[in-house]
């Protein structure tokens, strides 16, 4: 996938209120400089200053890294393990003119360490977070970002498709977690957005359980949340199972759940509050007489950071959708010592309504 870094970092320039803006490794590095590095003791940081000139406090042993991008036209402030980093980062603050100025951070992912290493040196500099202005940045999704996701969701579903000719009672969780991840690695998925959650029966009703090896039985839920990846963009889908005969309480639960997905598909688009997406799905479990075992938002903003707080799609959130926001539909039920129920889509928001990225099937039996 082609992609325009230095566009991207323009966009951060924009940003009000800051000198200069300073991300450390995580999502928004990914996007704005295509470059990976672990968040670890060794600190690295990007240092986008306002003159269109980008730096990087960098290990020694990182940057040939670096120096494998001559596209991002990077000055390096590299520090080695024996002198230790305070002077790269003095280097940063003197030879980039920031004394004095205000520091726009990502004050969810920047620690302390690196703040205190800013403030060892020039204990004027101010620092504003600027968290939710990257956020709305990576919020709005170009062509080729949707197209990476659609082909994440491509595997992800044939994927699904396989695991479920395979799957029977007898199995444990994690039999059936290993051999998903196998299927998306065979059909060419790079990585995992995360850790498959496969939850059975009673342990369905933990919308964050744990995997265990649990044995599925015949005639109960089988919860698969799960998504593969593709140019560092996820899939993020959830189906719910049963291998045998549901209980007519199972089927209500499920086609409750079902009809709240719609609803908030249905009423998706541009223009529309966050919170009113949320409702449409709520307003459907709520009726069916289980309100109080939907216990979650309908759905959290999704690409290169997997979960992504733009959108919200939570209750009384009333930011409105706009074109190119990508977001997950998840509504569910959770019943303690029955199990629960989710179905989750993938959606952009286009001009005229949403594009629904995932189709597999919404049912509850396979026959």
């Amino acid at each position: 996938m082609e992609v325009d870094y230095k566009a991207r970092q323009d966009r951060l320039r924009e940003i009000a209120g800051v000198n200069t803006v300073i991300i450390v490794p995580g999502a928004s590095m990914v996007y704005f400089t295509g470059l990976r590095f672990h968040l670890s003791e060794r600190p690295v940081l990007a240092v986008f200053t306002p003159d269109g000139n980008l730096s990087f406090i960098i290990p020694e042993l990182e940057v040939p890294k670096l120096r494998e991008r001559p596209d991002l036209e990077a000055r390096a402030f590299a520090w080695s393990d024996t002198d230790g980093y305070e002077g790269a980062f003095e280097g940063v603050v003197n030879e980039l003119g920031l004394r004095g100025g205000t520091l726009g951070v990502d004050g969810l992912s920047m620690r302390v360490t690196e703040w205190l290493a800013f403030q060892n040196i020039d204990s004027s500099l101010k620092v504003k977070p600027v968290e939710r202005d990257i956020i709305r940045i990576m919020a709005h999704k170009m062509p080729d970002e949707v197209e990476s996701m659609r082909q994440a969701v491509k595997i992800s579903e044939k994927a699904l498709e396989n695991l479920m000719t395979w799957v029977k009672p007898g199995m444990t969780e994690r039999e059936i977690a290993i051999r998903l991840s196998e299927e998306l690695a065979a059909l060419g998925s790079q990585g995992i957005a995360f850790e498959p959650l496969v939850q059975t029966g009673p342990n369905s009703a933990l919308p964050h359980g744990m995997l265990t090896d649990r044995v599925l039985q015949a005639d109960e839920f089988l919860l698969i949340d799960y998504g593969g990846a593709m140019n560092s963009y996820p899939a993020d889908i959830t189906r719910t199972f049963c291998l045998g005969k549901p209980t007519d309480e199972m089927r209500k639960i499920y086609d409750t759940v079902l009809r709240a997905n719609e609803a908030a598909r249905n009423v998706s688009g541009p223009g529309v509050a966050m919170g009113t997406v949320d409702k449409a799905a709520r307003d459907v479990i709520t009726a069916a007489g289980y309100g109080q075992y939907f216990i979650h938002r309908t759905g959290h903003g999704l690409g290169i950071g997997g979960h992504e707080a733009i959108p919200q799609i939570a209750s009384g959130v009333e930011d409105l959708l706009e074109p190119g926001m990508a977001f997950t539909i998840e509504p569910g039920i959770y019943i303690p010592n029955l199990g629960g129920v989710r179905i989750e889509d993938n959606v952009v928001v286009t001009e005229t309504g949403i594009d629904l990225l995932t189709s597999y099937p919404r049912q509850l039996t396979l026959s």
